[in-house]
């Protein structure tokens, strides 16, 4: 079985998020826009072009690893109407909720589930989803936040943008001490990457 991740790009002062629907897209745009132009992060969306740079093959990379995900309500309820028929995701995604719902297949491997027995059970559908692949928890905050407090995290890849925001969910507060050792600091082109294995 693989590991499970928390992956998620964070600004310099640990934002992840907005406070709410006002500062979802411009935080989101403020962390992620390094993401934007890279070839393989194009090819995932199904669009040509676009920059093979070091933050590019690790985005490849890391993304290669990945058999299931796992998002919050929020993320998917912002996302899903912009993901499309055909997600970029390529795998089953299991929706982290209070509101349940029927399965949703779209093209290219991607299916939704909604779980909502609790950050436990979503992890552990994802899981036994992934196979021998690994585990993304890839959004929102609060379901990254939750998994970590848990302690059902293997590794934690950051990737942080050169901006402050000053505002926003922090992907760290509140979730207890976890003790992490650290397997990868590499400066892109527009985002350092960082890597940490979980210590049990």
């Amino acid at each position: 079985m693989g590991k499970v991740i928390v992956g998620l790009s964070v600004s310099l002062d640990g934002i992840a998020g907005g406070n709410g629907e006002e500062d979802f897209w411009p935080v989101h745009e403020a962390v992620l826009g390094w993401v934007f132009p890279l070839a393989g992060w194009r090819r995932a969306q199904g669009m040509e072009g676009g920059e093979d740079t070091l933050d590019s093959r690790i985005w490849t990379g890391d993304y290669a690893r990945i058999g299931a995900q796992v998002v919050g309500r929020t993320m998917y309820d912002f996302g899903a109407e912009h993901w499309g028929e055909n997600p970029p995701f390529h795998a089953p995604v299991f929706v982290h909720t209070r509101r349940g719902g029927e399965r949703i297949e779209k093209l290219g491997g991607t299916s939704y589930t909604f779980v909502t027995e609790g950050i436990e059970a979503v992890v552990k559908r994802a899981r036994e989803a992934a196979g021998e692949k690994d585990v993304l928890v890839a959004g929102g905050v609060r379901t990254a936040r939750a998994a970590l407090a848990a302690g059902l995290v293997d590794e934690v890849q950051l990737h942080v943008a050169p901006v402050v925001i000053g505002h926003g969910l922090r992907l760290l507060d509140g979730i207890g001490q976890v003790r992490l050792r650290a397997t990868r600091a590499v400066q892109g082109e527009n985002a350092l990457h960082l890597g940490y294995d979980v210590l049990r």
